[in-house]
């Protein structure tokens, strides 16, 4: 839904599974006609549409991307957002460190991507500018030496440039300008605002003012200003609370480099804080949000630097000496606190505030991804939690 001119709400429908297509227009039309009546009956309701590859290549199919978007014009819905992190399953399996297969390095990953910006490109409206999530170029522990890092930062941002040159080839041809949004997450490639700096000034700029001078005959700086226009940066307010840094120093680091933001996910991490009288309580109730399905990594900040565990499991197992420790688990954004336990809504709440005073991005997107493996008392009809969580955000707006 549009809150007000040029910012766009909605919610991420990797909640719904579906691993092709057929299941995933399935769960959309099980869901979004009712959220859309509850939220916005008056107005036009865009989707944060979530494809698997397997949905993707069925999309192009006969008439399916046909059906879809006359099913989206009838029933006044529009796409202006996608996730294109998760390529394969996204429920009902282990994913864990998966969420990043196949990662930047490949052809998979590449093709994957562009074929959902070409449906983008088609299914979104004139005027309206498109973004689509994506994983931070790979899952670090998957490249074990100096070398293998860099090379797969090297490869990442020169698949990453291709798609920039289909982007700028789009928004010639049909005038839709579309971007691709990086997500930084704990234990991606990049992690925080400092990574993404590095990899834009090391990687990102100099082979792309290489490159795009070859394929479009641009100089330097025309290059850089390309680069920066069509990849730009998916700001998850529960990973960049996971980083310890706070939504205007991070916005400022970005402005003061010229770098976008194209999409805020809406989220919000687990935060457990121990006081010394009721810790045994605090790691019950956080060992309920131990479950198989995905990553939940935990970072703690030690001496001003910021320390990571890879899964939930190492720091239920390890020693209890901790003061604060923040857990990546997308709660919903409408708690503040659970039992003992509390949620980061007040990286929400000053993200909320910054956009207010300065609309950094045009797409806000909900992504609460967790409520088939929350604890039992926080599971509600999956409908009405989204909406819960639209008619909150929307009320903080």
């Amino acid at each position: 839904m549009q809150l007000k001119k040029n910012l766009h709400l909605t919610y991420c429908t990797n909640i719904h599974p579906g691993q092709d297509w057929k299941n995933t227009f399935k769960s959309i039309k099980r869901h979004v006609l009712g959220i859309k009546k509850e939220v916005s009956k008056n107005q036009a309701f865009g989707l944060g549409l979530r494809l698997s590859n397997k949905a993707s290549e069925e999309l192009d199919m006969g008439s399916n991307l046909t059906d879809f978007k006359k099913w989206l014009n009838d029933n006044d819905l529009y796409v202006f957002t996608m996730n294109g992190f998760p390529y394969g399953n996204f429920h009902d399996e282990r994913v864990k460190d998966l969420v990043h297969a196949p990662d930047w390095t490949t052809d998979d990953r590449l093709n994957y991507t562009k074929r959902l910006f070409r449906q983008l490109s088609e299914l979104i409206p004139a005027g309206l500018n498109g973004g689509i999530s994506t994983s931070p170029i790979t899952y670090k522990y998957w490249h074990k030496t100096l070398s293998e890092t860099k090379n797969a930062f090297e490869a990442g941002a020169k698949n990453m440039l291709e798609v920039a040159k289909q982007l700028f080839k789009i928004e010639q041809d049909t005038g839709n300008y579309l971007h691709l949004d990086i997500e930084p997450e704990p234990d991606g490639l990049l992690e925080n605002s400092d990574e993404v700096l590095l990899f834009y000034s090391d990687y990102l700029v100099p082979i792309g003012r290489a490159y795009f001078k070859q394929e479009l005959g641009l100089n330097a700086d025309k290059a850089e200003a390309l680069i920066k226009k069509y990849i730009t940066v998916c700001y998850d307010v529960c990973h960049f609370s996971l980083a310890y840094e706070e939504p205007t120093d991070t916005f400022a680091k970005f402005k003061a480099n010229s770098i976008k933001v194209g999409k805020i996910q809406v989220s919000a991490a687990l935060k457990i804080i121990f006081n010394g009288t009721n810790d045994e309580r605090i790691w019950e109730e956080l060992s309920q949000f131990n479950e198989p399905t995905y990553l939940h990594q935990v970072t703690e900040k030690l001496d001003g630097k910021v320390k990571t565990y890879s899964d939930l499991p190492l720091v239920l197992e390890g020693d209890r000496n901790h003061e604060e420790l923040r857990a990546h688990y997308h709660v919903p954004i409408f708690l503040e606190k659970y039992g003992e336990l509390f949620s980061t809504q007040d990286h929400i709440l000053k993200t909320i505030a910054y956009i207010k005073e300065d609309p950094i991005s045009e797409h806000l997107e909900v992504e609460t991804y967790t409520w088939d493996v929350l604890p039992a008392d926080l599971k509600q009809d999956l409908s009405v939690s989204i909406i819960r969580e639209l008619e909150w955000l929307k009320s903080h707006m």
